[in-house]
């Protein structure tokens, strides 16, 4: 079964159950209703869990098979992907759509320390080695804006 996310759903507007319910299954992998209402480890009928789960496919975050009649769960979508859709809204919202401004912003609040910018020039270095000449990356945008200066 292939992902139905729409590219437009915030993942902002998921509620805390699901987001709850959207961690424990990136983190178990194929689970069963009744896995997930044992992990949450509140006490929820299983008809609100279902009807969760059935949500979350809907909006293209999980799919599903059946084995011996039971609906097993498993992500459509990585968490690296929908966190990069979640902060690309605050990037548009907040930065009028400059990366950089979100990056240096983490910086300047120190949610970013100086290995985690390592890691991040590491990764942007080893994606334009695998680029193909002419095709356009974010890593490569941010590099041909990085030179202009923010107006005061």
């Amino acid at each position: 079964m292939t992902s139905n996310t729409t590219p437009d759903h915030d993942p902002a507007e998921l509620g805390e159950l699901e987001r709850s319910i959207l961690l424990i299954v990136w983190r178990m992998g194929d689970v069963t209703a009744e896995q997930v209402r044992e992990e949450l480890g509140r006490p929820l009928k299983d008809s609100t869990i279902r009807t969760v789960l059935r949500r979350l496919e809907e909006k293209g975050y999980l799919a599903h098979t059946v084995e011996n009649r039971t609906f097993l769960y498993r992500p459509a979508e990585s968490r690296q992907r929908v966190a990069g859709r979640a902060v690309k809204r605050i990037v548009d919202w907040f930065c009028e759509g400059s990366v950089e401004a979100l990056l240096v912003g983490m910086v300047d609040s120190r949610v970013l320390d100086r290995a985690e910018l390592q890691r991040l020039a590491d990764r942007i270095a080893q994606v334009q080695k695998t680029t193909p000449p002419g095709k356009a990356t974010s890593a490569s945008r941010a590099d041909s804006t990085s030179n202009r200066k923010e107006k005061p």
